[in-house]
């Protein structure tokens, strides 16, 4: 056997906010990792497919067509190891590897090689498949929401834990859901929790509740202005401004006309965040004297 230590792994990768001279202080910056104890792995070991288990908690959506694509297309040579976790009782559960798992099975291949990790619980076998991922295939971001919550990452139980205060859901666009995933993890990933509730209070009195509402250009754009001005910012202000600046449907249309005016390589979902950012700005410095202005 031999001992494997997995080190802190940044959930995240977050930029420092820039901020213009002597103008304000940013918010301070939430720092989540993936962590794991020292444990016991054994690798390269065959075990028979009937063996293994899946469970849902620590896992991404198995999609039975990419597995049979995979099947249709099996070098077996080339199949390599999957992630397992051998549990307390003996069983042995997929980390990582579970559409080849089920291309083997769809084959007719009775074996497969595995790398076994020993004396992790459920909520470490799913972040062990979150580090295994990081650098790979990523899983789908509310796949890894999911199992981000399931294995008790912070970044994913205080971003659950907002949404809750506020009765929503994260995965799709609702009056009350939110869909843009990677987009609210980003938000609490740089700017933490609390500039996250506020985000979402601020878009509410700005435009009541919607599904336009919840639209992550807009809730970038709060979310990065709260971020990096939020402690010279009066969220009732702010909400006020940006409601006089028109609807929430408006303000979607101004931010993909504007992103777009940029050209084709600033019409992406950065490029928009940063224009809803800078049209927040817009809004809190109307009828601000130039030297209470913030400068985005």
């Amino acid at each position: 056997m031999f001992t494997a230590l997995y080190p802190k792994i940044p959930a995240l990768a977050a930029k420092s906010p820039q901020r213009s001279a002597g103008r304000g202080t940013a918010m301070p910056k939430a720092r989540y990792t993936f962590e794991l104890p020292e444990h016991d792995v054994d690798y390269g070991v065959e075990i028979p497919i009937k063996d293994l288990n899946i469970d849902p908690q620590a896992q991404r959506t198995l999609g039975e067509k990419r597995a049979q694509n995979i099947a249709n297309n099996m070098v077996r040579e080339a199949i390599g190891s999957i992630i397992v976790s051998k549990r307390p009782n003996g069983d042995l559960y997929i980390v990582d590897g579970q559409h080849r798992w089920r291309a083997c099975a769809l084959a007719g291949i009775p074996v497969i090689m595995a790398e076994i990790h020993h004396g992790l619980s459920q909520a470490q076998e799913a972040i062990l498949f979150l580090i295994k991922n990081r650098e790979s295939h990523k899983p789908r971001p509310i796949d890894e929401y999911h199992v981000g919550l399931t294995g008790g990452v912070p970044l994913f139980v205080d971003t659950d834990r907002i949404l809750d205060k506020h009765g929503l859901t994260l995965g799709s666009t609702s009056t009350n859901g939110v869909g843009a995933v990677s987009g609210v993890l980003q938000i609490v990933d740089r700017y933490g929790s609390s500039v996250f509730d506020r985000t979402l209070t601020v878009a509410e009195e700005s435009w009541e509740r919607s599904a336009e509402t919840w639209d992550g250009m807009l809730l970038g754009g709060i979310g990065m202005f709260l971020g990096r001005w939020g402690d010279l910012v009066d969220d009732k202000e702010l909400a006020r401004k940006i409601q006089a600046m028109g609807t929430a449907a408006k303000w979607r249309s101004e931010i993909l006309s504007q992103s777009s005016r940029g050209g084709f390589n600033n019409s992406g979902t950065g490029s928009r965040v940063s224009t809803a950012y800078r049209l927040v700005a817009s809004a809190w410095n109307r009828g601000r004297r130039a030297e209470n202005r913030i400068e985005a």
